[in-house]
């Protein structure tokens, strides 16, 4: 590991570092090797943080056990930064992309062509999964590699469904790979593992928090030049991921339900406002 990368990885690792805080150390340090000389006020007064954040990042920065803890932990990993070679290119493309991407599994298939992101409720009707083998089987075997959450739901029926028939696919988490959620189906999680890809922008050593989910989302639409919603409610958190790939450019699909279907009120609402009905494959093709 070049030492750029390191200290990037090690900066990211730091809970107190922000993504809008390590894009304003990258700006101002582009090699970022000034940070590691600053006091913990020169930290303040430069990037116009309060002086306890100040200190606690001062303190870690200097702290051998976090990249040492990162080393250990990195083993059965892989890590690919914004400023590499094999950053994935959509991904890189979107306005608020991850600095470091930690990878658990075969990472060539962040370049795989064609992908297509799915996502929806965690709380499927019995029609769910009939109508994503007929919309998404047919893609799946012309090569489409599928990406989603891992949450409950249709996630985890797009995950399925792919690694079920040699198909491919890429699971995006909210929280690092020591601390895999939800852990309702961890034989899933192993094939993902062994077999596919599971990424997470968090280090392996972060636990779940409520808003790491939300911020996932942009990684799951960032990943592919479209998005299928399966099935969402009027409130739903795929509807976050929509609106993440609508402001990164990409497609937005929606498959259309019976009115009296709860779970059917969020892609007819999508449809309405303009996303693309979808009720056949071809209509993705």
């Amino acid at each position: 590991m070049n030492e750029f990368r390191q200290r990037l990885i090690h900066l990211q690792a730091i809970p107190a570092v922000t993504r809008t805080l390590l894009r304003k150390i990258v700006k101002v340090d582009p090699q970022l090797v000034d940070i590691y000389s600053l006091s913990p006020e020169k930290i303040s007064s430069t990037y116009l943080i309060k002086d306890q954040r100040a200190r606690i990042i001062y303190k870690s920065l200097h702290d051998p056990n976090i990249m040492k803890k990162l080393d250990e932990i990195l083993q059965p990993y892989s890590a690919v930064t914004l400023f590499d070679d094999n950053f994935p290119p959509l991904l890189q493309a979107i306005p608020d992309p991850p600095f470091v991407l930690y990878c658990f599994g075969n990472d060539e298939l962040l370049h795989h062509d064609p992908s297509l992101s799915v996502v929806g409720t965690r709380t499927p009707s019995k029609d769910a999964y009939p109508s994503m083998e007929k919309i998404l089987l047919p893609l799946v075997r012309e090569g489409f590699l599928l990406v989603s959450g891992l949450a409950r739901g249709i996630d985890q029926l797009a995950h399925s469904l792919a690694v079920n028939h040699n198909g491919k696919t890429i699971a995006v988490l909210g929280s690092g790979f020591k601390h895999i959620y939800p852990a309702n189906d961890l034989s899933l999680v192993k094939k993902l593992s062994e077999n596919q890809l599971i990424v997470s922008e968090y280090p392996p050593f972060t636990p779940p928090k409520k808003f790491h989910f939300p911020e996932r989302n942009r990684i799951i639409s960032g990943l592919t030049p479209a998005t299928l919603v399966v099935e969402a409610r009027e409130r739903s958190g795929s509807l976050i991921t929509v609106d993440q790939a609508l402001e990164q450019g990409r497609d937005v699909f929606a498959m259309p339900g019976p009115v009296y279907r709860e779970t059917s009120t969020g892609c007819n609402q999508l449809i309405q406002q303009g996303a693309q009905l979808v009720h056949s494959y071809h209509d993705l093709i």
